[in-house]
């Protein structure tokens, strides 16, 4: 399905894209959160921020249009989708730019506005308006308000990690805040780093990391030193549904990659601007369809699950490159380093502590977390960082765990367990899915489904904090103006089950079962 394949790697030097000022890099507050709740629970006491030495351009943040599309007739969806897909090409390119420019940007201190930020406003002003064609050509409704989404800021080094903001208020459908049943998660405060921003042998320039986008060295923190943050599970009740259903689909050692995502921007390559792992379902690119997902193969043990289970890859920024150093989505768009396979990849649904469930719908897609927190602040959030041996006192949203010599780095999702009980995907891919309350519960005309929940383990190289750097860092793939913050973190699923097996799994959860 013109996958990407993977070739041997090339350990390469790369150079690092320069910036004008050096950063002094300092820690976050920390930030409280349910563990079990899970969309991210922000608190806006006040934090210390990244310092900069001057106020230099670190990315371009623009509003998240397709969040905003609640309701896109289905017979223009796959125009808008390719739309939207061009929104996010067009920040891309303008990111890029940006820091390919940073020499022209200190000679002149209008260079950002008039020739990124001013022309990105124009090409998103007509993809927008061509969206409005393609709804209102079948009878949509478009809302006005969407029209003024088209110009886009930019942040300095000092206001780049989501801190609690909301830009742009992305709550979707009342996803904030709604409890759930496993996940949540908190940022925590490293030590203040000291010093401005060495070069270390290209690992850390500009926004930092070895392609100049990022992490830094607030973006991790020593996971010994952080404050247990995570609180108990709701009370189960006596219709709680305690059974689990396993599935085993392997780690993705056959290296099933590409940067498409079938979801979001359905016939589009490179639609994700970041490379992901795959199991299960091995027809997963941009061009697949419910036909070819039914009668694709599976890495799952058990062959009736041909269900998609993918995630943006984690690579380690040691000075080396992969396979897809000159590709899009890789190397040529900040995503760089060597890609990390987990060493486990643990897939379980589990039941509501309140209630039975129902099976889920064959084809249903369900995203979680938010592949843009650095622009559109936490509302989304549901990345859940944490080291083995610390699962269950501490897990991270806003920081890497730096973890201790014998424990590995551990990312977790738990997915949304609430469904419409009629749609299988939404405009923006969110509303026809929830989280749970904070006791557990659905609301009013939503059903409880088993809950995907997902854990992926890897062997890491520690990362080295020393005067004000991260050195050998390690960050997720994503869009390269999101500069590789852990908040950004997301999961993606394609339920390709089929009914006796849809049954077969709710039926192990509502009797307390434990099957695979």
């Amino acid at each position: 399905m013109g996958r990407n394949t993977r070739k041997r790697r090339t350990p390469l030097a790369t150079k690092a894209i320069a910036a004008s000022a050096a950063l002094a890099l300092g820690g976050g507050g920390l930030i409280w959160a349910n563990f079990y709740a899970s969309a991210h629970e922000s608190n806006s006491s006040s934090q210390n921020q990244t310092k900069a030495a001057a106020a230099q351009v670190a990315t371009i943040s623009c509003p998240d249009v397709g969040q905003k599309l609640t309701n896109v007739p289905n017979a223009a969806r796959s125009g808008v989708d390719k739309e939207l897909a061009n929104l996010d090409k067009q920040i891309t390119e303008a990111y890029a730019r940006l820091a390919s420019t940073r020499q022209a940007q200190t000679n002149d201190a209008s260079f950002v506005q008039n020739a990124i930020v001013g022309p990105l406003k124009e090409k998103r002003n007509a993809t927008i308006d061509r969206i409005r064609i393609n709804i209102q050509r079948v009878g949509g409704t478009f809302s006005n308000s969407v029209s003024q989404l088209a110009a886009c800021t930019t942040q300095n080094a000092n206001n780049t990690t989501a801190g609690g903001q909301n830009n742009g208020g992305q709550q979707n459908g009342g996803q904030q805040n709604n409890g759930g049943q496993q996940g949540g998660g908190a940022t925590a405060s490293a030590a203040p780093s000291q010093g401005a921003g060495q070069n270390n042998g290209g690992q850390q320039a500009g926004n930092g990391g070895q392609a100049g986008n990022g992490p830094v060295a607030a973006d991790f923190v020593d996971i010994t030193k952080v404050q247990a943050n995570v609180k108990a599970k709701p009370r189960k009740s006596g219709n709680a549904s305690t059974g689990t259903f396993t599935t085993k689909c392997g780690v993705n050692a056959n290296g099933s990659h590409n940067t498409d995502n079938v979801i979001v921007a359905p016939g589009v390559k490179n639609g994700a601007h970041h490379l992901h792992d795959y199991v299960g379902n091995q027809t997963n690119d941009a061009f697949s369809n419910n036909n070819t997902f039914a009668a694709g193969e599976t890495t799952c043990q058990n062959q009736q699950d041909k269900s998609l289970y993918y995630w943006p890859v984690v690579r380690v920024q040691n000075g080396t490159q992969d396979f897809d150093q000159n590709n899009d989505g890789g190397g040529k768009e900040g995503n760089v380093g060597k890609i990390l396979v987990a060493k486990q990849a643990q897939i379980n649904f589990v039941g509501s502590p309140t209630s039975k469930v129902v099976a889920m719908p064959q084809f249903l897609r369900i995203i979680t977390g938010d592949a843009k927190t650095t622009t559109n602040g936490l509302a989304n959030a549901n990345a859940h960082w944490s080291c083995t041996g610390f699962e269950n006192k501490v897990q991270l949203t806003e920081q890497y765990p730096i973890c201790p010599k014998g424990s590995s780095v551990v990312r977790t999702f738990a997915f949304q367990s609430c469904w419409d009980g009629q749609n299988i995907d939404s405009a923006n891919h969110r509303t026809h899915v929830a989280f749970a309350d904070a006791n557990g519960n659905c609301a009013n005309g939503f059903k409880a489904i088993p809950q995907l929940t997902m854990r992926l383990v890897y062997d890491v190289p520690t990362p080295v904090l020393q005067n004000g750097q991260i050195k050998n860092p390690y960050a997720v793939d994503g869009f390269p103006e999101q500069l590789h913050k852990p908040s950004t973190d997301h999961d993606d699923f394609i339920n390709v089950m089929n009914a006796n097996l849809n049954n077969k799994v709710a039926n192990c959860v509502n009797t307390g079962k434990n099957c695979q």
